[in-house]
């Protein structure tokens, strides 16, 4: 019976002839210098350059990849892997495949997953694009530790170690380059242990210009970033846009505000009580985005998810909204006297009028939206109800 194989090893490859024989002769080296029982899998993802024969060639195993991408073709080779752990980096040579003993020793010492750092292993002259070193990985880096609370220091190294069991449970779905970050993201949600390495980033030994397109990839990663963390793309700025609007409003209500000689009276008063409604809309698509996340396996269960339909329910909305619904008509009958007192006719102090007419419009509106939304609320909350 063949032993069980402690490491696989997999590269992602589209045309890399170039490369692919001294990354494959690398990590051969290094599984047969340290007695480990591996493989080495080639996620072939389309090339024509003769990628395929030099794999075969060299004893690597060929995993043929139709769904074009990055993430797919790591998808792809990962999930033929059958090491208990598994390391994967690029096969352009930028990374040394000989040196993976501190991703292996920090993956036997119990972390789910590895992530080298190349900003603290270094980075070779001209092997990083002065955009990417400068710019793309420690603004994406930053806005990914600031998001989520990770404790890494680089996001998007391409050499990083796992193992096969905490891979089961990140079903990552991407198939482009923000594959990287959905791996790690799912892997904090997942509260899977990570860590990281000191890496060293080689110039590749490519001649054609690398895959990577760097607006592109970069916006890939920072939708990304931005998708799965609906606090920080709605209910951050909603709970803004809800102090500044309601605030202001209030203040404008009950006079106009005078700084210097500019004053901000009712037409200010428009815009104010607008921004308040955008920021209660922000609010919903908040709830709804992560109810729709959680409940289609894209964010995990929590406590306080599971205590969102305990405090929010169709009762208490069709109420509140109700309420305000009823203040903003008894607001808009104030309003129709004021129109009375001039027999229906032009109205010579129209601030007045409009400091009652606007938030009766308002309330009118907030009350419409929020019945509305307890109704789809109410909806959505009958799947984990059943559950």
């Amino acid at each position: 019976m063949e032993s069980k194989i402690k490491l696989s090893i997999v590269m992602p490859c589209l045309n890399e002839a170039e490369t692919l024989a001294i990354c494959i002769t690398k990590a051969q080296l290094f599984l047969n210098s340290n007695g480990i029982n591996g493989e080495v899998i080639i996620a072939d993802n389309g090339s024509t350059d003769g990628s395929i024969e030099i794999a075969k060639s060299h004893n690597a195993r060929v995993v043929h990849v139709k769904l074009k991408g990055y993430g797919s073709a790591l998808r792809s080779g990962i999930n033929a892997s059958k090491g208990t752990y598994i390391i994967m980096a690029d096969a352009d040579d930028s990374y040394d495949f000989s040196n993976l003993m501190p991703f292996l020793k920090e993956l036997s010492n119990g972390y789910d997953l590895v992530m080298g750092n190349r900003f603290k292993g270094g980075i070779e002259k001209n092997a990083m694009p002065f955009l990417h070193k400068y710019l793309g990985n420690p603004v994406l880096s930053f806005i990914g530790r600031l998001f989520f609370k990770i404790k890494i220091g680089d996001f998007h190294c391409g050499l990083r170690g796992f193992s096969s069991k905490a891979y089961s449970k990140l079903d990552l779905r991407t198939t482009g380059m923000e594959f990287a970050s959905e791996m790690i993201v799912k892997a904090k949600l997942n509260n899977l242990s990570i860590t990281e390495v000191p890496t060293k980033l080689s110039k590749d030994g490519r001649t054609r210009a690398p895959h990577l397109n760097t607006w592109n990839d970069g916006w890939r990663h920072l939708r990304f970033l931005l998708l799965y963390s609906p606090k920080w793309l709605f209910l951050y700025p909603s709970i803004i846009m809800l102090l500044a609007g309601i605030t202001t409003s209030i203040f404008l209500i009950i006079k106009p505000i005078i700084l210097e000689n500019v004053t901000f009276d009712v037409h200010t008063l428009l815009y104010t009580s607008s921004l308040a409604l955008i920021g209660f809309q922000f609010l919903v698509f908040y709830a709804l985005t992560k109810i729709f996340a959680v409940e289609n396996g894209l964010l995990p269960k929590s406590n306080r998810y599971n205590n969102l339909f305990k405090y929010l329910n169709l009762e208490k909305g069709l109420i509140t909204g109700a309420t305000l619904l009823i203040i903003g008509v008894i607001l808009s009958i104030k309003g129709l006297f004021f129109w009375e007192s001039v027999s229906f006719g032009s109205l010579t102090n129209t601030s007045s009028t409009l400091r009652v007419v606007i938030p009766a419009v308002f309330t009118i509106l907030l009350g419409i939206q929020i019945i509305l939304f307890s109704l789809f609320f109410s909806i959505l909350s009958l799947k984990s109800q059943t559950e």
